[in-house]
């Protein structure tokens, strides 16, 4: 292992932050990724699945269908698959739930697509980091232990402030990973609550218009 020796930066150590750096390059990506994905797949268009449960609920069925046809965002396709079953087998809201179901798991899948690849970072980085900090720490060390003289503490400090630097980086790639894994994790999760909600209000109706209807009668 060679040792700073005036050497800003060693062999080792500049094998961490390329790897650090591709995995920070790899975080953007996948970021800017998902963003692209969201926007593309129709992520968070709740106003237009509303419109299509109204239309629905309203006795407009053909309509719904055509609405929910266009196919325009996540809950407009799984509205579509439960018409589909409604109107396929009338009264069987079971076969319809299920079209819901496998249509929903197919979206949510492609929705988690490559977040793995943001939560290995959160993990990976900070040991990659602590690595290279381990890496300079034995590398100062070897120095100071070879050293015949007084080892010059100049030295010694850009060899630790070297080493620490990795660990530095290692965290603050985890911290944005983490904050990006948490912001789009949370918008899976509100698209898969969001399912949830509508698909039981296309089969069952919703709760304050099944409560007009009652009183009504």
């Amino acid at each position: 292992m060679t040792g700073f020796r005036g050497d800003l930066f060693d062999p080792f150590t500049l094998t961490v932050f390329a790897a650090l750096f591709l995995m920070s390059f790899t975080v953007l990506s996948v970021f800017f990724f998902k963003l692209l994905q969201f926007s593309r797949l129709g992520v968070g268009k709740r106003s237009m699945a509303e419109k299509i449960i109204d239309t629905w609920l309203s006795g407009q069925a053909e309509a719904a269908m055509q609405q929910a046809a266009a196919r325009q965002s996540v809950l407009s396709r799984v509205l579509h698959a439960v018409f589909t079953g409604l109107q396929a087998r009338p009264g069987e809201t079971a076969y319809a739930e299920e079209l819901g179901r496998q249509t929903a798991i197919a979206e949510l899948a492609t929705l988690s697509d490559r977040m793995r690849a943001l939560e290995l970072a959160v993990q990976a980085a900070p040991m990659l980091g602590l690595l290279g900090t381990v890496i300079g720490m034995i590398d100062a060390f070897s120095v100071l232990a070879q050293s015949q003289s007084t080892a010059d503490p100049a030295a010694l400090a850009a060899g630790i402030w070297t080493a620490l630097t990795t660990t530095a980086a290692g965290l603050a790639i985890a911290l944005v990973a983490y904050f990006l894994a948490n912001w789009l994790d949370a918008r899976i999760e509100r698209e898969r609550n969001l399912i949830e909600v509508l698909v039981s209000a296309a089969l069952h109706g919703r709760v304050g218009q099944t409560a007009s209807a009652q009183a009504r009668t």
